[in-house]
C-alpha cells in the first residue's frame, strides 16, 4: 500500500495528532500529513512556543514549512512562563477555529503533559500563593535537587516524570499534592475519547537507532550555532526566564558559558538529558490506549499513517 492509495475524507475533519518520543520524525510526518490533507500544524512542544528558540527544540524552519500555517510556535518571549493550563485554553481555541473553518488540525510534539491537556478535558487544581511560596523558598534554599528528591519521596510517579531540573514543575507537583492530599497524577484526566474525535499517533524507533539519531542532532545543533543562539537569547532575558532557560540544551550551553563545563561536557549533557527525557515520553505515552504506533524507519510511514486516520474516523 502506499500513501496516494488511502482516500482523505475531507468533509469530516476530524484533528490528526502525532506524538511520541523525541527524534524520531514527528514533525516530517506531520508535514506530509498536513500537505495531504490541506490542513495546518499545530504544536504541542511547549518549548517550541518560544520565540528565538529554535535551532535547540528542532524547530522546522520557516522556509522548510512547505507553506504550511503553524500555530502555537513563536508565541512567548523566553522571560514568559510556559504552563499547560495557558496552552489548553489557547490551543483549544485555535483548534476549535480551524475546525469552524473546515480545516483539519495536524497536532504534533511530545510534551507529555501538553498533549494530555489538549486531547482531553483536563481541570487543573487551584493554587495557594501561600503553599507555593513555602516550596519556592525550599527550591532556593535547598536546591532544585534536593526539592526532586523530596517529590520522590512524597509521589514517586510525579518525580519520574518530571525533569529534576524542572525546578518549576517540581514545585507545582508538590503543592498539589499537599493541597489535595493525593498524587499529582490524580489531577490528570481519565482517558476517554479525546477531544474533537482526534486521531492518535504514534511514532517511535528502536532504541538504539533512535540513540544515534539524538547523537547525530545534538551534533547538529551545537555545529549549527546552538551556542550562538543561547548567547542571543541571554542578551534578551533568557536568564530571567522561568521554564526557558531550563530545556534541555540552553540549560547545558549556560552552563558552559557560565564556565561551569566545558563545551565538550555540554554537548554530552545534552545528549544524555535527551534520552532520558525519552524514556519518560515513552512511559507516559504507553499507558495511552488510544494511541496507534507506527515506526518511524518504515518506508511506508505516510500510506500506514493514512490508513490509521482512515481506521480512526471509521470507529
Amino acid at each position: 500500500m502506499t500513501g496516494a492509495s488511502v482516500p482523505v475524507d475531507v468533509a469530516r475533519p476530524n484533528p490528526v495528532a502525532v506524538v511520541g518520543p523525541t527524534a524520531t520524525g514527528k514533525s516530517a510526518l506531520a508535514l506530509d500529513l498536513a500537505e495531504r490533507f490541506g490542513g495546518d500544524i499545530v504544536n504541542v512542544d511547549a518549548m517550541q512556543q518560544y520565540r528565538g528558540m529554535d535551532i535547540g527544540t528542532a524547530k522546522t524552519p520557516v522556509d522548510e514549512r512547505r507553506g504550511i500555517p503553524h500555530h502555537r510556535l513563536d508565541v512567548l518571549d523566553v522571560t514568559e512562563t510556559a504552563t499547560v493550563a495557558a496552552y489548553q485554553e489557547a490551543a483549544v481555541a485555535e483548534i476549535d477555529e480551524l475546525l469552524a473553518s473546515g480545516r483539519r488540525p495536524v497536532i504534533v510534539g511530545g510534551s507529555m503533559m501538553y498533549v494530555q491537556a489538549l486531547l482531553d478535558d483536563w481541570r487543573f487544581p487551584a493554587t495557594d500563593p501561600d503553599v507555593r511560596a513555602r516550596w519556592e523558598s525550599r527550591l532556593a534554599a535547598d536546591g532544585v535537587a534536593a526539592l526532586h528528591g523530596e517529590l520522590a519521596r512524597r509521589d514517586p510517579a510525579a518525580a519520574e516524570s518530571i525533569l529534576p531540573t524542572d525546578g518549576r514543575r517540581i514545585v507545582r507537583a508538590l503543592e498539589v499534592v499537599e493541597l489535595t492530599g493525593q498524587p499529582f497524577a490524580a489531577s490528570a484526566p481519565t482517558i476517554g475519547d479525546p477531544r474533537w474525535g482526534t486521531v492518535v499517533l504514534g511514532i517511535d524507533r528502536d532504541t538504539d537507532e533512535l540513540d544515534a539519531r539524538i547523537d547525530a542532532r545534538t551534533d547538529a545543533m551545537f555545529a549549527e550555532g546552538l551556542v550562538e543562539e543561547v548567547t542571543a537569547l541571554i542578551e534578551i532575558g533568557l536568564r530571567d526566564g522561568v521554564t526557558a532557560r531550563r530545556a534541555i540544551g540552553y540549560a547545558q550551553v549556560l552552563q558552559y558559558l557560565d564556565g561551569e563545563i566545558d563545551r565538550a561536557r555540554a554537548r554530552e549533557l545534552t545528549a544524555a538529558g535527551t534520552r532520558r527525557y525519552v524514556r519518560r515520553q515513552r512511559s507516559w505515552f504507553a499507558r495511552d490506549p488510544r494511541i496507534t504506533w507506527l515506526r518511524g524507519e518504515d518506508p511506508d510511514l505516510l500510506g500506514r499513517a493514512l490508513a490509521a486516520v482512515a481506521d480512526g474516523e471509521q470507529t
